[in-house]
């Protein structure tokens, strides 16, 4: 009796927490579920997204590419008599005008040269003057006279006529050449590096110039555009000339506008590109000869048409697709065709309307039919105001 009292003690305990589970189980838990039940299922959290409207717009179409800024017109000065460098007129850098004296060379030689030729002249005057009085003399003489002689003195009055025609295009010749020695600016521009200091000998054999001068107002810019283009850009020279922007080669400044000038006659068959040339009034300087450029050519304007920013367009192994944001706030998802992409924007050729509301950040977290609530930016980027949907 004694053994058994313990196992008597170990049943009953074991029976009361059987019950008090059962009864836990069959109460509480179940009363768990029915204010679980009453409460319905949890809602799914909104996915949080930016979005823009689909817009119709005006819609510029710009081929861009680098080009290369040239002088307008630049000239290498040479020299075209020979001698010694007197002067330098003009410094490096400096904007001389077309006529400006730039470089003088001793004249002396020259100068002697045409003094010669003037008294040459003027001795031959004095001949031809001579030989006028004795043929006056030889015809008041009359039959007492030869007609040889006559016609002799004729002859040498008409030798030294000619001989004075002679020494004035000598004469001009010889005014020429000194005139040479003033080297003057052919045209307007920008004074480089000069080649040669005072008391250099120069010669007019040699190809070593004495500066060159560039042309900067206006000035030209070249660059390319594909060949596939060419009828756009034909086309549209024909309603006035493009507009050219000319950009640093980072594209984050401008620099300055001109107008397409000059379609290359022939398209470069081993690049497929034709060369355009551009030219700008650059009043401001920004422009310089040598400089690498960004440019901008407008090739047409697309009217009405359908844009949204270059954020809404996402790519997948099946092609470009877009989200949207439908009355109920879910996304959908719209597959869409991309005609141009410039400055941020894309033109939508298939797949959206105008004003619907795509999806322009926070695409990462987005499913098809998923909630979502649309932050929407103020137009004015200072006081941005959120609207939470």
């Amino acid at each position: 009796m004694k053994k058994s009292r313990p196992i008597l003690w170990l049943l009953t305990v074991a029976a009361v927490a059987t019950a008090g589970y059962y009864g836990w189980q069959t109460f509480g838990h179940g009363a768990g579920k029915a204010q679980t039940a009453q409460k319905g299922p949890t809602r799914p959290a909104a996915v949080p997204v930016s979005v823009s409207p689909v817009q119709k717009v005006d819609f510029p179409v710009y081929l861009t590419g680098l080009g290369t800024v040239q002088g307008f017109n630049t000239v290498q000065v040479r020299t075209r008599v020979d001698g010694q460098i007197d002067k330098l007129a003009f410094k490096e850098g400096q904007i001389v005008q077309q006529g400006e004296l730039l470089v003088s060379i001793d004249p002396r030689p020259y100068q002697a040269a045409l003094d010669q030729a003037k008294a040459k002249k003027a001795q031959d005057e004095a001949s031809l003057a001579n030989a006028n009085l004795e043929l006056q003399r030889a015809m008041k003489l009359g039959e007492f006279a030869t007609a040889q002689r006559v016609d002799t003195q004729r002859s040498t009055v008409a030798q030294l006529t000619a001989q004075i025609a002679a020494d004035e295009a000598a004469i001009a010749n010889a005014q020429t050449q000194l005139d040479y020695t003033q080297i003057k600016a052919p045209i307007t521009g920008v004074a480089g590096l000069r080649q040669v200091d005072i008391g250099n000998i120069v010669n007019a054999s040699t190809q070593t110039g004495i500066v060159t001068i560039s042309q900067v107002e206006p000035i030209a810019v070249i660059f390319t555009a594909p060949e596939d283009q060419l009828p756009y850009i034909s086309e549209g020279q024909k309603s006035g000339a493009l507009k050219v922007i000319a950009f640093t080669t980072d594209g984050k400044k401008t620099l300055a506008e001109g107008k397409l000038a000059v379609i290359n006659n022939q398209v470069d068959t081993s690049s497929g590109t034709i060369r355009l040339k551009a030219v700008f009034d650059n009043k401001d300087h920004a422009l310089w000869p040598g400089q690498s450029v960004s440019t901008r050519l407008l090739v047409r304007t697309l009217k009405d048409a359908t844009v949204v920013p270059d954020d809404a367009v996402q790519h997948s192994t099946n092609g470009l697709y877009a989200y949207t944001v439908n009355q109920d706030n879910k996304a959908e998802v719209h597959k869409v065709k991309v005609s141009y992409a410039i400055d941020g924007r894309s033109v939508i050729d298939e797949g959206l309307s105008p004003g619907q509301q795509v999806i322009t950040g926070g695409q990462f977290k987005v499913q098809p039919g998923s909630l979502v609530s649309t932050a929407v930016a103020s137009s004015n980027p200072a006081q941005n105001k959120v609207r939470q949907e």
